[in-house]
């Protein structure tokens, strides 16, 4: 099992969405709304508390737990859905997961 995470601009999730719904057995996917910046070059200055703490911008956060025949299919559909070739389009990871339980079934 692998966990898949990605930080997308909001306006992407729809058509992210609609892709995993051709997907069979795609397993779902929990979202949050954040707020985030990239990493800057060089010395920032900001002239007034408002600049400096407005320097975020919304972004969804996607979390999908998923087994490893799943994630390059996956992993392709956000990139496509997401992708515009501009500056903050976001970042897309995976992690393995050590362990996953449903928690409406019962324990063994």
């Amino acid at each position: 099992m692998k966990e898949i995470k990605a930080v997308i601009r909001p306006a992407r999730l729809h058509k992210i969405r609609d892709a995993f719904r051709t997907l069979p057995g795609f397993p779902g996917m929990s979202i949050s709304h954040i707020e985030g910046c990239s990493a800057h070059t060089g010395a920032e200055q900001h002239d007034t508390l408002k600049e400096e703490l407005t320097d975020f911008t919304k972004k969804i956060r996607i979390e999908i737990v998923a087994p490893d025949e799943m994630v390059p299919d996956i992993l392709r559909i956000i990139h496509r859905n997401a992708h515009t070739g501009q500056t903050g389009d976001g970042v897309l990871w995976v992690t393995e997961v050590g362990e996953f339980r449903h928690l409406c079934q019962a324990e063994d």
